[in-house]
């Protein structure tokens, strides 16, 4: 199947390009956003507890998030794929060398670094407001794989983080005349691959909020502090993981044991750390009202 000439920018307002990849992130926040704010509202999830936040904490909230999304995912990438980049703060020979590690418009951003900051973000807004961080990453963990459908969607419609390559009948060509015109060739090569980033934006994406929509709205597991998010690591870890096996390893990468890849790798902490949560919040009962 040959990939369609998608354009990564939808249009130019003036000397502005508005991305794919951009408005991906605009509405992950915006719909996520919406949906912490349903929950939040929703006083029986919570019973005989109440919300972690008031809808004008969620509001400063969204901005300690996006902060922590955008820097974490941005200096994760360096730090997991691309390590010269703190190298060419102090030794590139131009100054887009030494500061390729600031420009979020030419592409990199990893998912565990942006988990890592919005993490990172929730404890230090909990301790601020003296709100239970346990409960305040179960409203935000359930709106995360919107974010992630999205931004998987949009990395799809930029032909990057392509499959490896395979002869199923669904397989894509990530090769078209503007890649060829970005790069002078086609990175993926002329094989067909698995459109990994598609079976991401499933699995991650709608799956995932699937799952933790039933645990919620359902089972009532909100009630139980940790809960959700142990099943929110758990669950993305074990998809990440698993696609991995279809999803080709980034370049210069070093070569695990057992054949393991990065991702994997990154992945293996989340699902213990979850399984440790969800083993937690089971043998407690419901949590009181102290939040």
């Amino acid at each position: 199947m040959p990939f369609p000439e998608f354009d990564p920018v939808l249009i130019h307002l003036g000397p502005l390009p508005i991305r794919w990849y951009a408005l991906a992130y605009v509405a992950g926040i915006v719909l996520g956003w919406w949906y912490a704010a349903r929950l939040a509202k929703t006083q029986r999830l919570w019973a005989p507890g109440k919300p972690p936040v008031t809808t004008t904490q969620l509001d400063d909230l969204v901005l300690w998030i996006v902060l922590g999304i955008i820097l974490g995912g941005r200096l994760g990438y360096a730090l997991f794929y691309k390590p010269a980049m703190y190298g060419q703060l102090f030794t590139g020979q131009t100054l887009g060398e030494r500061f390729e590690l600031f420009q979020l418009w030419t592409g990199g951003m990893s998912f565990h670094g942006g988990f890592l900051g919005v993490c990172l973000a929730i404890v230090l807004y909990a301790r601020s407001q003296k709100i239970d961080m346990l409960r305040l990453g179960d409203l935000v963990a359930p709106v995360v794989p919107i974010g992630l459908m999205f931004g998987r969607l949009a990395n799809f419609i930029n032909g990057e983080l392509w499959g490896r390559e395979t002869t199923v009948p669904w397989a894509v060509r990530f090769c078209n005349a503007r890649i060829e015109q970005m790069y002078g060739f086609c990175p993926a090569g002329d094989a067909p691959r698995h459109p990994s980033q598609l079976y991401e934006a499933g699995l991650e994406g709608i799956v995932l909020f699937s799952v933790l929509s039933i645990a919620i709205w359902k089972f009532g597991l909100l009630k139980k502090p940790g809960y959700i998010t142990g099943l929110f690591l758990v669950g993305y870890g074990v998809c990440r993981a698993a696609l991995e096996n279809v999803r080709e390893p980034d370049i210069g990468m070093p070569d695990f044991p057992f054949g393991l890849t990065m991702g994997m790798m990154l992945s293996i902490p989340m699902i213990l750390v979850g399984a440790w949560l969800i083993w937690r919040a089971w043998k407690r009962p419901p949590a009181a009202a102290e939040a």
